[in-house]
């Protein structure tokens, strides 16, 4: 295409001037910034590369749980702790438990020590009665029979039947009480005051059928005197503390509802 001046000539002697010169400015420009952008892709991926680094190709895989080769494999980091989570302490190990051979057998400490021998038939007898009556305890039972024996021996005293009747076996509180006659008989009086019953010992025990029976010996300070009717001394002195020792046998049927037991003999030892 050629451009014609007005009179009809064209301009710069006729040269032809082309409609795409102003596209190729266009097209330099375009080809400038993408070479910019070209560069800065270049420093910016160098610069990545940098501070990340690349593979070398040792880098070890990532964990997987449920790989065969979990084990060799390091766990995954710990989560951190929450502010609101208390960790409790955990427990001790087990102590380890020693083999059988080497395990020392201790034997099962003797329950009546210090109550009867040991392989004795009162020992026996123990244990039969605890068999009847699990809650049975001789140390109990001794500290009653103390307090049964200094009341029996001051009621007697004083001439108490009620006293002696709930305490006493049948045939021992008929003894008892033939024996306070005579001396209301006489017109005499008897006064006990102890001092201190320094013993109290399990000294035998029997189990027939349901009927158990345990002696006791006691030792004792007493002080005993009897006086006729016109307050003369007849026995003992009211002054003198006297050694005295008794072996006395309590009994009860076991397995009943009366927790008592109650004196069916009595012994003065020497």
């Amino acid at each position: 295409m050629y451009i014609k001046g007005r009179d009809g000539a064209s301009p710069a002697g006729g040269l032809p001037v082309r409609m795409d010169a102003g596209r190729g400015r266009l097209s330099a420009v375009l080809d400038i910034y993408t070479i910019i952008f070209l560069a800065l892709a270049v420093f910016i991926f160098i610069r990545l590369r940098s501070v990340l680094g690349q593979r070398t190709g040792k880098e070890r895989p990532p964990y997987d749980p449920y790989s065969r080769d979990a084990s060799r494999q390091p766990p995954p980091a710990a989560e951190a702790p929450r502010d609101n989570v208390v960790n409790l302490p955990g427990r001790a190990a087990p102590a380890p438990v020693a083999d059988a051979e080497e395990a020392e057998v201790v034997a099962p400490a003797f329950r009546w020590k210090g109550v009867v021998p040991e392989g004795s038939p009162a020992a026996d007898a123990l244990d039969r009665i605890v068999a009847v009556e699990s809650d049975f305890d001789p140390a109990h039972f001794l500290t009653g029979a103390r307090s049964a024996y200094e009341m029996i021996v001051t009621a007697f005293a004083n001439g108490d039947r009620r006293m002696l009747k709930d305490l006493l076996a049948k045939d021992v509180y008929d003894g008892f009480v033939a024996a306070i006659a005579e001396r209301e008989a006489r017109g005499e009086t008897m006064e006990s005051r102890f001092v201190a019953i320094e013993q109290a010992d399990l000294q035998d025990v029997t189990l027939t059928g349901r009927t158990a029976q345990l002696t006791v010996r006691f030792v004792s300070k007493l002080i005993s005197v009897t006086r006729a009717r016109d307050g003369a001394v007849v026995d003992g002195s009211p002054d003198t503390v006297a050694d005295v020792i008794d072996v006395w046998t309590f009994s009860r049927d076991l397995g009943t509802r009366d927790p008592n037991w109650k004196l069916v003999a009595t012994e003065v030892a020497q």
